[in-house]
């Protein structure tokens, strides 16, 4: 057949669907029908054969209606006038003794999105919620949803709600899950479908008839239903049980979620129900499916924080792939991190110093950067393995290094010597931003014990007109003036080049600033320079961000088998995203599972509800608590004081809670100086906070607490709120203890 034009071919069909005698051979009417929707899919206009598509529903052959149907479906918006003509033959089908006709009539139907259509569907749908055909069941109750979002602002049809939650007890099961799906697109803005006693045992029992897809579906709901008595609850922990070993990853993680949030006051059965859910939880990781694997790395990594050493045995489950995608590698990567113990350490740190070498770049930082996070603790191990990747002369793997080096000087002074020798014999000259940042951060604090460091420095002085990163430049000048402050005889002509090039002839504004300030403190007095530059060289104290403590079970067990842990620890979702979770009463149990963690009641005002703003939010991690706290400035900075010795750790995290106020890590009691890491969320903003208290209080029993607060992105009123909220507990711990 020659080629014909989308108008051409549009003319030649509709003489072929009017002709009689191809209408008297259904195999060719059939096949001409099938070219309208062929051309339809490729995008040719043929909304000119509505009404000989229409005439073409009239027919007995299945088949032919579904296409005819589907075709109607995709028009009916672009033609409402002639759609309107199709609904009486619709009508008409939905009547016919065949129920598979009366079932795709119904359903198309309720597709056309029109307006004025709820009065046309309306009675067909009542009459299919009716049907003797379970098939004519599903669609209408489908159909109810579709009816009420033609109208989303109209008023809720009683009867058919009461329609559908009697409908919940239909004998078949696919009916049943529908009902509730509708129910909740209905009931939406009324806080979606009321899971009472009777229904929730109904869905319990029935949960062995449903498929996959609807077992998640139902356990999802069962989230709402908070049990009355202790013997109901472990009669239903008891139906779950048989799921947690279910094959199907969403069955097992719906089930896991639910047991998790219904025995919140009961941390032993909880942990008896991640160890059985350990085995599906490595089958996951190990799925062919890449988002799947992927997954449940995700929620590994949540189980770790409760139960550190859950996986331990099976960390070679953890190893890369080489055929695995960049995004599974690095998660697997984060979690041998934190399974390394005293007997794997060997194991892990050998297969992770395979992957420094990957072809990708990013890959190999990232298994330099995870050796780092290990070397905090096996620091001595960790350090040969750094040092002999000096040697590969690899642009991208000594920026890596320097990296590393600089976090474990930081975190570890133990290390310095071995770090500083490291530098001194790399000859590797970086051209990355953040590689530089950290060869100079190391030249400028600990310049003394590196016999090169004025030379390296001066390279990079030399080189300043051809760099392009201010943060470099600033890292420079502050590197600089304090390798100044060590050694004067070397450096004082290299600072005079830098001050005169920076204030003279740079171009940002932001380098000439710093330069003028370090130009005027110098004027001051070595002394001055001194106090301001030279800061501490470590914070040892910073290290209790580096063992991440065990995590209460239900600080993260609603977020389990969500977005949550897949978007990441610093991301927070609407709370679109689980309106089972938003809506579920048993959440508020929490509260009194952490009340009970209080050693005193509280007389705090505040404490009997959730402050406006402020929530637990999605759980941060430690490094990215870290990462937050170094990149961010102080927003707010205050002293409390208090009466008598502060309160202990474990009785300000229970209270905290209380407030929505998350405890990362604190020192140990009796510890100077002694500090506690915070965090919230509010309003889309994240809070982080620092207490700290440098000293005993004094004779009299006073002292104080310094506050210091942190924010992303800015909002003075959470900020303040969080602030006062903070305020209170500690007034009233320090109180209720003196």
């Amino acid at each position: 057949m020659p080629y014909l034009s989308s108008e051409e071919t549009v003319k030649e069909l509709k003489r072929a669907l009017s002709n009689p005698n191809i209408q008297s051979d259904r195999l060719r009417y059939r096949n001409y029908i099938l070219r309208v929707i062929r051309s339809m899919t490729q995008g040719l206009d043929v909304s000119a054969l509505f009404m000989d598509m229409v005439k073409a529903s009239a027919t007995v052959d299945i088949v032919q209606k579904k296409l005819v149907y589907l075709y109607m479906c995709t028009y009916a918006s672009l033609k409402p006038d002639l759609a309107l003509l199709a609904i009486n033959t619709l009508r008409k089908d939905c009547a016919d003794p065949n129920p598979m006709v009366r079932g795709l009539a119904l359903r198309n139907m309720c597709n056309f999105r029109m307006p004025g259509m709820t009065e046309y569907i309306h009675q067909p749908i009542l009459m299919g919620l009716k049907d003797k055909a379970s098939y004519v069941r599903r669609v209408a109750v489908l159909g109810c949803a579709k009816m009420h979002s033609l109208q989303p602002t109209a008023e809720i049809d009683a009867a058919i709600v009461n329609e559908l939650y009697g409908l919940l007890r239909d004998p078949d099961p696919v009916v049943m899950v529908n009902c509730l799906r509708a129910l909740e697109e209905i009931l939406r803005h009324e806080g979606g479908v009321v899971i009472n006693k009777p229904i929730a045992h109904h869905l319990l029992n029935r949960l062995k008839e449903l498929d996959s897809w609807a077992q998640s579906e139902v356990l999802t709901f069962l989230l709402r239903y908070k049990p009355r008595s202790e013997d109901e609850l472990f009669d239903i922990l008891s139906l779950l049980d048989a799921l947690l070993h279910s094959s199907h990853a969403p069955v097992m993680a719906a089930t896991l979620r639910l047991f998790l949030q219904l025995a919140a006051a009961h941390p032993a059965v909880q942990v008896d129900a991640l160890e059985q859910a350990r085995g599906p939880l490595l089958a996951t990781c190990g799925s062919q499916s890449r988002e799947m694997r992927f997954a449940g790395l995700c929620h590994v990594q949540q189980v770790l924080r409760s139960q550190p050493a859950q996986f331990g045995v099976h960390f070679k489950r953890f190893f890369c792939g080489y055929s695995e995608p960049a995004y599974i590698k690095f998660r697997k990567m984060e979690i041998l991190v934190e399974l390394v113990n005293d007997e794997n350490v060997g194991l892990v740190l050998e297969e992770l110093k395979g992957y420094c070498t990957d072809v990708s770049p990013d890959l190999a930082q990232a298994a330099i950067a995870a050796i780092g996070r290990i070397g905090r603790t096996y620091s001595e191990k960790c350090l040969d393995i750094l040092t002999g990747l000096l040697g590969l002369k690899q642009e991208h793997i000594t920026s890596a290094v320097m990296q590393s080096f600089r976090d474990l000087v930081w975190l570890c002074p133990q290390s310095t010597a071995a770090v500083c020798q490291a530098v001194e014999a790399c000859e590797e000259s970086l051209q990355d931003t953040e590689g530089k940042q950290a060869l100079l951060w190391l030249l400028g604090m600990h310049g003394d014990q590196i016999s090169s460091a004025p030379y390296m420095l001066e390279s990079h002085i030399d080189g300043l007109k051809t760099e392009m990163s201010s943060v470099v430049k600033l890292e420079l000048l502050t590197a600089t003036v304090r390798l100044f402050l060590q050694r004067p005889a070397e450096m004082q002509d290299m600072l005079g080049r830098l001050l005169h090039y920076c204030i003279e002839e740079e171009n940002d504004m932001n380098v000439r600033d710093r330069a003028l300030f370090c130009y005027r403190l110098l004027g001051c007095g070595v002394e001055e320079t001194r106090r301001v530059f030279q800061g501490p060289k470590s914070d040892p104290c910073m290290g209790v961000l580096t063992g991440r403590p065990q995590e209460p079970v239900n600080n993260w067990a609603s977020w389990f088998n969500t977005l949550g842990p897949l978007c990441g620890d610093d991301v927070a979702l609407p709370a679109s995203c689980d309106t089972a979770a938003s809506a579920q009463p048993a959440q508020s149990s929490q509260g009194d599972v952490l009340a009970g963690a209080v050693e005193e009641p509280l007389s705090i005002p505040e404490m009997g509800h959730q402050p406006l703003g402020l929530s637990l939010g999605p759980p941060l991690s430690h490094e990215a608590f870290e990462r937050h706290w170094l990149e961010l400035d102080v927003t707010h900075r205050e002293p409390i004081s208090f009466q008598g010795p502060p309160s202990s750790p474990e009785t300000l995290q229970a209270a905290l809670q209380l407030v929505k106020i998350q405890t990362l890590a604190f020192s140990r009691e009796n510890v100077t100086p002694w500090k506690a890491y915070l965090y919230s969320h509010g309003s889309g903003t994240l809070i982080l906070a620092e207490l700290l208290q440098d000293g005993p209080a004094e004779g009299d029993g006073s002292g104080s607490l310094a506050v210091s607060l942190k924010q992303v992105p800015k909002n003075d009123t959470v900020i303040q709120e969080f602030a006062s909220v903070l305020r209170t507990v500690l007034q009233t711990l320090t109180e209720d203890v003196s």
